[in-house]
This record gives C-alpha cells, sequence and structure tokens, in this order.
C-alpha cells in the first residue's frame, strides 16, 4: 500500500466552513434552549398574592427533586433589604418537594420580592423570582439578577467544555477501540498516538474546567468564583462534584491504559512481525495476544467507568427507569465513542500513514455497522422515555431537537453506506488484480510490457536518486548546492506519491466519504450537547399540565389563607390560629397550620386536629391528624379533598388535658 498525501478540494473545504459555522451556531444556541427537569410550580403566599397579615415563612413548591443550601431562598423588602432570617427548611413529604425560609416578625405593609435558585437533580440550574404583597401592593426597588441560572459567559463556557470534553471521550475510547479491534499495527503509528493522547488530554483538561466552573455555574455567575475554595468544596458534596471527580480518578487509570498500549503493546506488535523464526514469532503472538485481551478487558472497564460518570450525573438519573436507563446511556456513550471516534481515526489514517491495510477498514466497517445497530436499540428506548408523546415531538423544544439529530444521523449513514461502498470496492480491487497478474502470467506478454514500463520508470528514479546522491557527495561543502538536492529529492518524492494516489480511485473515494461522516458527526455532537442541557419533552409536558398554561387549561385555584382567634377557657388557653390549604383543589393538598400565643410567639399545645365537612353533598367529616413539625407548627402533605365545594372546617385545639375548643369555618375549595 503507497503513501497517500491529503488533498482538500474547494467542495471539501467548503462543507468545513459550513460545518464549522453550524457547530458554532449550535453551541451558541445551546444556553438559550437549556433548561432543566425541576420547575417552580406553587409558592405560599402565590405570585402576586395581596396578604392581610404578614406571613411567618415563604413557602415554595417545585415539581421534581432539587438540590438547595441555606442562602438559596431571599425574601426582600420594598427598599431591597433581606427579611429571611432563619436557615431554610426542608417541608417535603412524599412525592412533593417543597422547601421554606421564615421571616421576620411584624413586617410592614408593602410588596416582598422573592429570589430562589437551586440545582435540579440532573445537574443543571434553576433561578427564578416572584411577588407578593402585605397590605397593598407598593412600589419596590429590590432587585434580582437578570440573567438566569446558568447562563451568561459562565454558561456558554460551561456548555463549551461539556461540548469538549464528549469530543475527548469520544476521541480517547475510539481511537483506542481502532488500535486494539482493528488496526495493531497503529499502536506504533505517531499520528494515532497523537490523536489518543490528545483525547485523554481534551477530556481531562475540560474536566478541571467543569469542576472549577460549577460553583459560579450554579451560584453567582461570576467568573472569579471559580476558584473560590469554599464553593469547591460544597461542588464535592454534591453529585455533580463526585461524578468529575470520580472522571478524573478514572482518566489517571486511562493515562497507564495508553502508557502500556503505546509502550509495550506497540513492542510486543512489532516483534510479532519481525520475528522470522517460526517457533518465536508464535511465541511473539502468544505475549502479543494475552496482552491484548488485557488491555481490551481493562480499556472496556476504565471507558464503561467514564461513560456512567454522565450516566449517574444527568438525564438518564432521573426520571422513570432510572435503573434501566443508566446502564442503557453507558452502552450509548460507548457506541457512539467506537464508531465516531473510529472514523476520526479511520480519516487520520487515510490522509497520514502510507500503508493502513484494506483488513484493518474491512473490520472497522463492521464495528461500525455494530454500532450504529446498538445506538439504535438505545437511541429508541432513550427517546421513548424523554419525550413521552407524539406531540412532544413537535411541541417542545427537546423533541425539536431531537428530530433535528435523527436527521443528522440519517446523513451520517447516507454517508457511511458510501464509505462502505467504497470499503468494498477496496477488497473487490485487490481479487481483481490478483486475476489480472495471473492472466497476465500465462500469456507472458502483457506482464512483460508492464514489468518493463515499471522497472523503466523506477530506474529513471533511482538514476536521479543516484546522481543527486553522488553529487551531494561531492559538494557537501556547498550548502546551497545541499539544500538544492534537497529540495529535488523531495520533489521527486512528491511526484511518486501524487502518481500513486492518482492511481489508486478507491482509496481517494473512501477518503472523501469518510471526511464527510467525521463532518457530520461533529454537528452531532454539538446537537447531542444541546440535548443534555434541554429539558426533556415528557416533563416539559407534565409542567404544562401541572401549571395550566395551556390555553384550555382551567385558571389555577385560589389556595385558602384563615386566621382566628381562640380561647380553651383554661390557663395559656387564648391564642390565634393560622391555617393554610394548598392549592385548596379537588385532590391532593398541603395543609399547614400555626398556633401564636398573645404575644405572637409560636405557642405549643398538646393536640390540633381537623376535619372536613361537605354537608350539601353528605360527605364528611374527613380527620386530618397534622404533624408537628416544630413548636406552634403542624402541617399534612398528603390532605385528600374529593371534590370541590363548600366545605366546612373545623379544626379542634387542645391546651391542656381539658381545655379545647373547635374553630369552624367555611371555606371554598376548587
Amino acid at each position: 500500500m503507497t503513501a497517500i498525501a491529503p488533498r482538500f478540494g474547494p467542495q471539501l473545504i467548503r462543507l468545513l466552513l459550513v460545518t464549522a459555522v453550524l457547530t458554532v451556531g449550535l453551541l451558541g444556541a445551546l444556553a438559550g434552549t437549556a433548561s432543566a427537569h425541576a420547575a417552580l410550580t406553587g409558592s405560599d403566599p402565590k405570585d402576586g398574592a395581596v396578604v392581610d397579615v404578614a406571613p411567618r415563612e415563604v413557602t415554595l413548591t417545585f415539581s421534581e427533586q432539587i438540590a438547595m443550601g441555606d442562602d438559596s431562598i431571599r425574601v426582600l423588602d420594598p427598599s431591597s433589604k433581606r427579611v429571611d432570617v432563619a436557615k431554610m427548611q426542608d417541608l417535603s413529604q412524599g412525592g412533593t418537594v417543597r422547601y421554606a425560609v421564615g421571616l421576620k416578625p411584624g413586617l410592614p405593609d408593602g410588596t416582598y420580592t422573592v429570589a430562589w435558585q437551586a440545582v435540579s437533580a440532573d445537574s443543571h440550574p434553576v433561578s427564578g423570582a416572584f411577588t407578593f404583597s402585605v397590605g397593598a401592593p407598593s412600589a419596590t426597588t429590590a432587585t434580582v439578577p437578570d440573567q438566569e441560572a446558568g447562563g451568561g459567559l459562565v454558561g456558554t463556557l460551561y456548555d463549551a467544555a461539556r461540548y469538549i470534553s464528549y469530543a475527548g471521550f469520544i476521541l480517547l475510547v475510539g481511537g483506542a477501540a481502532f488500535v486494539l479491534a482493528c488496526w495493531q499495527r497503529g499502536a506504533s503509528v505517531r499520528p494515532l498516538q497523537r490523536l489518543v493522547v490528545g483525547g485523554w488530554v481534551t477530556l481531562t483538561a475540560a474536566t478541571l474546567v467543569l469542576l472549577l466552573l460549577r460553583t459560579p455555574y450554579t451560584g453567582s455567575g461570576k467568573l472569579g468564583d471559580m476558584f473560590d475554595l469554599g464553593g469547591l468544596s460544597d461542588v464535592l458534596d454534591t453529585k455533580t462534584g463526585a461524578a468529575l471527580v470520580s472522571r478524573l480518578l478514572l482518566l489517571g487509570a486511562a493515562a497507564l491504559f495508553i502508557a502500556v498500549l503505546f509502550g509495550a503493546y506497540a513492542k510486543r506488535v512489532t516483534e510479532a512481525e519481525s520475528e522470522q523464526d517460526g517457533e518465536g514469532n508464535a511465541e511473539a503472538g502468544k505475549a502479543k495476544a494475552d496482552l491484548a485481551f488485557g488491555l481490551s478487558l481493562g480499556g472496556t472497564v476504565v471507558a464503561a467507568g467514564i461513560a456512567g460518570t454522565w450516566a449517574l450525573s444527568e438525564h438518564a438519573s432521573t426520571g422513570i427507569q432510572t435503573g434501566l436507563a443508566m446502564p442503557l446511556d453507558v452502552l450509548h456513550l460507548l457506541a457512539v465513542a467506537a464508531w465516531l471516534g473510529g472514523l476520526v481515526s479511520l480519516l487520520v489514517a487515510l490522509y497520514r500513514v502510507p500503508d493502513i491495510e484494506r483488513a484493518a477498514v474491512r473490520r472497522f466497517s463492521r464495528i461500525a455497522f455494530t454500532s450504529v445497530v446498538v445506538l439504535a436499540v438505545t437511541g429508541v428506548y432513550q427517546s421513548w422515555r424523554q419525550v413521552g408523546s407524539w406531540d412532544a415531538w413537535t411541541g417542545t423544544s427537546y423533541g425539536q431537537l431531537l428530530l433535528v439529530k435523527i436527521g443528522l444521523i440519517a446523513v451520517l449513514l447516507g454517508a457511511a453506506w458510501f464509505s462502505r461502498r467504497w470499503t468494498g470496492l477496496l477488497g473487490e480491487d485487490a481479487k481483481t488484480a490478483e486475476a489480472d497478474a495471473e492472466a497476465d502470467a500465462e500469456a507472458g506478454v502483457k506482464v512483460g510490457v508492464k514489468a518493463g514500463v515499471d522497472v523503466a520508470e523506477e530506474t529513471a528514479e533511482e538514476d536521479v536518486a543516484d546522481v543527486a546522491d553522488v553529487a551531494e557527495a561531492g559538494t557537501t561543502a556547498d550548502p546551497e548546492r545541499a539544500a538544492q538536492l534537497a529540495r529535488q529529492r523531495t520533489a521527486l518524492a512528491t511526484a511518486r506519491k501524487k502518481r500513486d494516489r492518482d492511481a489508486d480511485t478507491e482509496r481517494s473515494g473512501l477518503r472523501r466519504s469518510v471526511l464527510i461522516e467525521a463532518c457530520v458527526a461533529l454537528v452531532v455532537l454539538a446537537v447531542t450537547t444541546a440535548l443534555t442541557g434541554t429539558e426533556p419533552g415528557r416533563t416539559q409536558e407534565k409542567e404544562v399540565s401541572r401549571t395550566g398554561t395551556e390555553a384550555a387549561a382551567p385558571a389555577p385555584a385560589r389556595p385558602v389563607n384563615l386566621t382566628e382567634p381562640f380561647d380553651t377557657g383554661g390557663t395559656k388557653g387564648k391564642g390565634t390560629l393560622r391555617l393554610t390549604i394548598d392549592p385548596a383543589s379537588p385532590g391532593t393538598n398541603l395543609m399547614h397550620v400555626w398556633i401564636d400565643g398573645p404575644d405572637g410567639k409560636p405557642m405549643d399545645v398538646p393536640e390540633v386536629k381537623v376535619a372536613y365537612t361537605l354537608k350539601s353533598q353528605q360527605i364528611g367529616p374527613l380527620p386530618v391528624v397534622p404533624e408537628r413539625l416544630a413548636a406552634g407548627h403542624w402541617s399534612a402533605g398528603n390532605v385528600q379533598i374529593p371534590m370541590p365545594g363548600d366545605w366546612n372546617l373545623q379544626v379542634t385545639v387542645r391546651t391542656s388535658d381539658i381545655d379545647q375548643t373547635t374553630i369552624e369555618k367555611n371555606v371554598k375549595i376548587g
């Protein structure tokens, strides 16, 4: 096999430019489409609500699990001063995700701003703000960050690092797999070594950048905070931080794998090929096979572990069927790396290595086909799991991006079909050449003529080289003449390579089709990165249904807020009852009960009981026994109200063994 110099025609240059523009455009749109699973689905007080009495705390309800710190909820008065005083409380119960923060007592009338930020279970930051008023709305100077969490320069850098980390993983795993499974002699080829080592360096650097950017990405949004050691310590306690650190540790093992692959293994491959003695060759071949098996097994474990760091911290770890989704996501990433990483390795070999065997190309073709089958199976499952319905394909940003990815995959498969066709022609060409040689040998004439021509060409080239060598030997003292002879030899070698390249039309066609595949793969990788940062269609549809943002959805129910004095008649029997029911609609509701003493401070009592009765339908009383959360504070997170209507609410407060009273009020449900 002769060497083939790379040649980029105008069409291929234009293709590369278009690919670069598309990739940059998709990365630029990443911040605009990125969002996460969790969303704020309710609050107490409601956004825009006007309450008569200042609440003792602000409660936020979310669609899914989130991670929050003590400073994640801030409440600002009209002059932009903070009025939240207590540490954040986790009031989550069952499937309800709810957090609260206490407020200073005796807040004056006016409009208050609640700003919050959190990190969803799939590692993406979310944030928002809303207002409520005490007494009556007022002017406010409170300010909240203009950009959403995960946006701005920090968000762009973080998304770029995620893209680069995927690319590094593909080059590292795919390049190593190409050497071990397709072309073992490539272990000693410098361009392939640089490709795999470059993938390792890229993934390691990108992972370190992601770890440092995690603090500003999920918090302040200030780039300087990436060197905040306190914030970095907090990041290490999160699921994403643990995944990134695990990735760095696994990359340490990958470095050892690379050293053995391009050191001891490359040496064994060279020894096995150079051995002439039959027994020695068998021994060298066995040693090479044993080392190849060990590298394959160990490399697969390390590669699966690195892929698992994505599966454990992103979309696969949230939603439905996570026990099945995470291992399939690992398999999906490994198949992507084997296909696209092997594709880049083949491209490098076709352009930079003069003698890659046809058998190696055919082996990669079979591996690529298997990878595509694995991608199809795992991709169909992940699409069903994340999209959820047919409408979500076009009605959500996740579904639209997934359609773009499927279209690009179709283009990639079309280019792969041409590559597979050229690969087949390479094999046919070799068989045809052998048949022609046998026929020419029998006839004797054509072979003799062809051999004479080849010998003449080679002799002429050798004569030129010999003359150049003689001239060089006689003029070594003349640097100018030596440089001229060197240029002549280079020109002669270039002409020979050009002749061989132009004569091998099958390989030229294969290089072009593989280059197109690699260009499309760059765009596919950008879309995949965007998908990992976009809220899945199944979750988006749930949020639309839950929040009632569709035109046909009914208006949300208004929560019940009740404040009543009581007197049980005994010692310390006087106080004030405050009760809230959210969302005060048929189905599951959250109820909070507060008991305050005459001085406005929390008043602990032995027992609080609640019952609901719908007299018009002869339903009830339905008893509710709230749980005590703190002094003077009770809650029930699964209050089931079967239908709308005017319900009679009875709250019994007992202040001693014999002193109690029942407060009755009619409340509107639904």
